[in-house]
């Protein structure tokens, strides 16, 4: 489990006179993609809620607070748009222990129920925004979207209306579990929705009814599939292991792909290493984090990143999948994802471990590395997450 922001060294300098900064982050080596930026000794200041400097030998005595981060990797705070935090009100909380400063709840709930998730999103710690169920039930055991009278245009329309600020998009989970031969027209009453709203859907894909090409059909540029490397039937690859050419056309017209790690039929290692080989690397990393993931497979957001590091994705790609690729995805986390002077301070202090670690699909499969992304200290909105 990732260790809190109790683990890092902090100290305070009492001073006559008001710090330079509110904290220093001091001697980590600081990883910021979205500016190419990599130093392996490196100083963040913080004032204001804002980054005020990235720069070597920062004065200690200049702030209020100090982190020491020798030793650790130092970069923009986490975002995670694939999670079920808004299930209960202590799962922000556990995000952010984990480094995850921005993160979407991506379909808990549907209209009906949506009202819940809003109240534990607009009390979180960190920063949260809400995709609505296209299925006005949410999540259910006989599938979101199997009885077309569950999705209500009319009633998804509302709970936006009501939440503008709040819900940003809609996930429709299209596996024939789910939806069964609904998937595309749920997909198309949702995108009739969204659509006017200006609003991106998100779809989980891999075992659905009809052919993947299909479903991006009815897509539109902005939108997101989840799940990308789910196994067949109708996954991205044929059956001789080449990528469909819509998923190709798809990724052109500017729709992202994500993985979405999850806990029930969404990867296995054959697939991922097929499609490292390939290189066809995933837009985004997410979680499809719940509370009930924190015990198996998904555990917190540093295992699932580095179960890419475990099978070749370059650090620094990594780590941009989870913070400048993912501010992205939504214009609610727009600025974000950065340790640009004068953006939000969102950052996560990381060790990158060394040694034997083992990793798991949703099959049981078992994959070793040799590398652990585990988050120390936690800042959002330039404030130190304490335990």
């Amino acid at each position: 489990m990732a260790a809190t922001a109790a683990s890092a060294a902090i100290l305070k300098f009492p001073r006559l006179s008001a710090a330079d900064y509110d904290l220093v982050i001091k001697g980590g080596r600081v990883m910021d993609p979205s500016r190419k930026f990599d130093q392996k000794v490196c100083d963040v200041a913080i004032r204001g809620g804002k980054i005020a400097a990235v720069k070597p030998n920062i004065a200690a005595s200049s702030a209020a607070e100090t982190v020491d981060a020798s030793g650790k990797l130092v970069v923009p705070g986490l975002i995670d748009i694939h999670t079920h935090a808004g299930r209960e009100k202590e799962d922000p909380d556990l995000c952010l222990a984990d480094g995850v400063t921005s993160l979407i709840d991506a379909g808990s709930a549907g209209a009906d129920g949506i009202d819940a998730v809003v109240a534990i999103a607009k009390a979180a710690p960190n920063r949260m925004r809400v995709l609505l169920n296209a299925g006005r039930k949410g999540i259910i055991p006989e599938g979101d979207l199997m009885d077309l009278a569950n999705v209500a245009p009319a009633a998804m329309t509302a709970a936006i209306e009501r939440h503008r600020e709040t819900i940003v998009g809609i996930k429709a989970r299209l596996s024939k579990n789910v939806a069964g031969r609904n998937d595309v027209i749920a997909l198309k009453l949702a995108q009739s929705v969204a659509q006017p709203l200006r609003i991106p859907i998100m779809i989980h894909m891999g075992q659905t009814e009809s052919p993947l090409p299909d479903i991006l059909a009815v897509l539109k540029p902005g939108d997101i599939v989840t799940h990308m490397y789910a196994p067949p039937p109708n996954g991205i690859f044929d059956g001789k292991g080449q990528l469909l050419p819509a998923v190709v056309d798809a990724h052109k017209r500017g729709i992202w792909f994500d993985f979405g790690n999850g806990r029930l039929d969404h990867f296995t290692w054959p697939i991922v290493e097929h499609a490292m080989e390939a290189r066809v690397f995933p837009d985004t990393i997410s979680t499809d984090w719940g509370q009930a993931a924190r015990t198996e497979q998904v555990f917190n957001f540093g295992n699932v990143l580095s179960k890419f590091l475990a099978v070749g994705m370059p650090l620094d790609r990594v780590i941009a999948c989870a913070t400048s690729t993912a501010a992205r995805t939504f214009p609610a986390f727009k600025g974000l994802g950065t340790l640009a002077v004068g953006s939000p301070a969102d950052v996560a202090v990381m060790e990158l471990r060394q040694g034997t670690f083992e990793f798991d699909d949703n099959f049981k499969g078992k994959k070793t590395g040799q590398l652990k992304l585990v988050t120390t200290a936690a800042v959002f909105a330039g404030k130190l997450r304490t335990a």
